[in-house]
């Protein structure tokens, strides 16, 4: 059974990939936002008494199924409301903000980790690129790509926390890591 240290330690480790995964998916910070927060609390609510080794694939379970939902509730809402989203216009902050980014900034305001400038940029740019690209995988294929190469998880628990066999968790990555691979290459990024 997990203790309330080991499941705060448990979210507070998984909240900023969960976010990023969240936020490939849904392509909107907010709904992101609230994609993990809710699947935090339905872990810790249904599934605090759990083995802490079972918590990781329990919330990535949760978490895709909370993606789920909200295209569900989004294709049910564009369904109805189609006309009234003529009338929404564009952001009023005008900002884009990456949680990302903020995060990986210096805290102490001494430039990135001793970086020249110019090496920064291309940093910044290279990692755009790449989540660019992440986003413009398959559904399947980036849910896939993400949890075994961002979240670091084995084939079983990939397969069990989506659903699908071990054949098809490494061919969605296969295929995830090709389509990458020519995205890539073709914006001259190579390892």
């Amino acid at each position: 059974m997990a203790t309330e240290q080991e499941l705060s330690d448990f979210l507070k480790n998984t909240e900023r990939r969960a976010f990023k995964r969240a936020l490939y998916h849904v392509r909107d910070e907010e709904a992101a936002l609230d994609i993990v927060q809710d699947s935090m609390l339905k872990l810790s609510v249904h599934y605090g008494d759990k083995p802490p080794a079972e918590l990781p694939m329990l919330f990535q379970r949760i978490l895709s199924n909370c993606m789920l939902d909200w295209f569900r509730r989004q294709k049910t809402r564009r369904a109805l409301f189609t006309n009234l989203s003529d009338f929404e216009g564009p952001s009023d902050d005008g900002q884009d903000f990456d949680l990302l980014e903020t995060w990986l900034a210096p805290q102490d305001g001494s430039g990135a980790g001793g970086q020249s400038g110019e090496d920064a940029l291309k940093r910044s740019q290279t990692v755009q690129a790449i989540e660019a690209a992440i986003e413009q995988l398959p559904a399947r294929q980036r849910e896939a790509f993400l949890m075994r190469y961002w979240e670091e998880m084995d084939v079983a628990e990939t397969a069990a926390a989506m659903g699908c066999s071990e054949g098809s968790v490494k061919t969605h990555c296969f295929r995830a890591v090709q389509a990458l691979g020519k995205l890539l290459k073709a914006q001259g990024i190579t390892p």
